[in-house]
C-alpha cells in the first residue's frame, strides 16, 4: 500500500514530529519506534508509563433494549449479566467454531454498549453487527469521530490521577466516563502489556492535546508498536490474525478462560452463539493442535512462521509470533502444537534457515501480569 493511501489517526503529526519512524500498519501510517528505540521504549513501560497511539482500533456503539441480548449471539461471552462500568474480552466466532476477531465489550449503562475491535477487521466486523443484530439496536460506528490511547506501566495510575483523581478507584477492566482537560471520555483500566494501566477513548479533536498533556509528565515516553509487540507476548497476548484466526477456534487457541461460565455447555445460557456445538465438542474431547508458550534455549530469536519437529525431524506445528523479550532478556514464541506436545517442558526444536533451534514448552504468561484487582 502506498504511503498516499495510508489512513491517518489524529496524532499522526505528532507522531513525525517527535521523530517516529512511520510503518504501514492495518493500513495506517503508525509509529513503529521513536528515537529512544524498542528495547528502552519496551523497558520504559514496564518501569514507569508509555503512551501508545491506538487510534487504529475500530470503536462502535450499540444502542437499544435489545443490544446486550443480541451481541451475546455472536461472542460465547456473558453479556446481559455484564455489570454496569466493566468491560468483557469477546470473540466473534463463525459457524464452525473459527475467530473472526477478538474485540473488548464495556457496559456503559443506559442500554449502551461499547466495542473496540481490531484495526484491520473493523469494517468486516461493522457488516457482522449489521448483518446478524442490525435490525434488533441501533450500530454506531465511531472510527473517524474517536481516537483511542493507551497509558501502560506502573506509574500509569499517577499520571492519570493528575487529570481525573476518580481513576485511583477503578480496579482491572473496570470502565468509566470520564472528563479529563474538560473533555468527556470512556476510561478503562485495562491494556494489551501485561501491565497496569488505562485505555482512554477520546473524541479526535482532542486527542493531541490530551497525548501532549501526558507526554509533558516526566514518567511518561511515546511508545510504537514494536515494544507493544514486544510487552503483548511477554505477557502471552494473542494478536488476531497471527496467533489466531478463522481457522483457529478458542479450545486451539487455548482462549477457553475467555468463554463465561453461563455460555459453556452446562451453562445457564448454554450455546446460542456460532459454532458452539463445535467448540463444545473439542472441549470435551480435546483438540489435535494447542497454542503453547516456547522458551528458545539458546540466543536466536524464532519467528512467526518458523516450522516445528521433534527429536526425528517431523513436522508437528509452527510458531505465530516469536521474537526477543526485554523484561524475560532472551528470546521467546508461541506456536501451535500437535496435542501430544503440549506438556509443560517438553523438548522440540524450530528450523531457523535451516538450522534446528531447541524450544521448550513454557508456561504463559512469560513475565508475570500486574493488572491492578484492588
Amino acid at each position: 500500500m502506498s504511503t498516499e493511501t495510508l489512513l491517518k489517526t489524529p496524532l499522526h503529526a505528532l507522531h513525525v514530529e517527535l521523530g517516529a519512524r512511520m510503518v504501514p500498519f492495518a493500513g495506517y501510517d503508525m509509529p513503529v519506534q521513536y528515537p529512544l528505540g524498542v528495547m528502552k521504549e519496551h523497558l520504559h513501560t514496564r518501569e514507569q508509563a508509555g503512551l501508545f497511539d491506538v487510534s487504529h482500533m475500530g470503536q462502535i456503539r450499540l444502542t437499544g433494549a435489545n443490544a446486550a441480548k443480541a451481541l451475546e449471539t455472536l461472542v460465547p461471552v456473558d453479556i446481559i449479566d455484564l455489570p454496569v462500568g466493566m468491560q468483557r474480552y469477546a470473540m466473534f466466532t463463525n459457524e464452525q467454531g473459527g475467530i473472526l476477531d477478538d474485540l473488548m465489550v464495556a457496559n456503559l449503562g443506559n442500554d449502551e454498549l461499547f466495542l473496540v475491535v481490531n484495526a484491520a477487521c473493523k469494517d468486516q466486523d461493522l457488516a457482522h453487527l449489521r448483518k446478524h443484530i442490525g435490525d434488533q439496536c441501533t450500530i454506531e460506528p465511531l472510527f473517524e469521530e474517536r481516537a483511542l490511547l493507551a497509558l501502560q506501566g506502573p506509574e500509569a495510575v499517577k499520571v492519570l490521577a493528575r487529570l481525573a483523581p476518580e481513576v485511583t478507584k477503578m480496579t482491572f477492566m473496570q470502565f468509566a466516563s470520564l472528563r479529563l482537560l474538560g473533555v468527556d471520555c470512556y476510561v478503562s483500566r485495562s491494556g494489551y502489556t501485561g501491565e497496569d494501566g488505562f485505555e482512554i477513548s477520546v473524541p479526535a479533536a482532542n486527542a493531541e492535546s490530551l497525548a501532549r498533556s501526558l507526554l509533558a509528565e516526566t514518567e511518561v515516553q511515546a511508545i510504537g508498536l514494536g515494544a507493544r509487540d514486544s510487552l503483548r507476548l511477554e505477557a502471552g497476548l494473542c494478536l488476531y490474525g497471527h496467533d489466531m484466526n478463522t481457522e483457529t477456534t478458542p479450545i486451539e487457541a487455548s482462549l477457553l478462560w475467555a468463554i463465561s461460565k453461563a455460555r459453556r455447555a452446562d451453562g445457564a445460557r448454554a450455546g446460542g452463539f456460532p459454532g458452539a456445538d463445535q467448540i463444545f465438542t473439542q472441549q470435551q474431547a480435546g483438540v489435535s493442535r494447542k497454542r503453547v508458550g516456547l522458551l528458545p534455549q539458546e540466543r536466536t530469536p524464532v519467528r512467526e512462521g518458523a516450522e516445528i519437529v521433534d527429536e526425528h525431524g517431523t513436522v508437528i506445528g509452527s510458531v505465530c509470533s516469536g521474537g526477543f523479550g526485554p523484561s524475560l532478556g532472551g528470546p521467546l514464541a508461541m506456536g501451535y502444537l500437535d496435542s501430544a506436545f503440549i506438556a509443560l517442558d517438553t523438548e522440540v526444536s524450530a528450523l531457523v534457515r535451516g538450522k534446528k533451534v531447541p524450544l521448550r514448552v513454557s508456561k504463559m504468561p512469560f513475565v508475570p501480569q500486574r493488572y491492578y484487582r484492588g
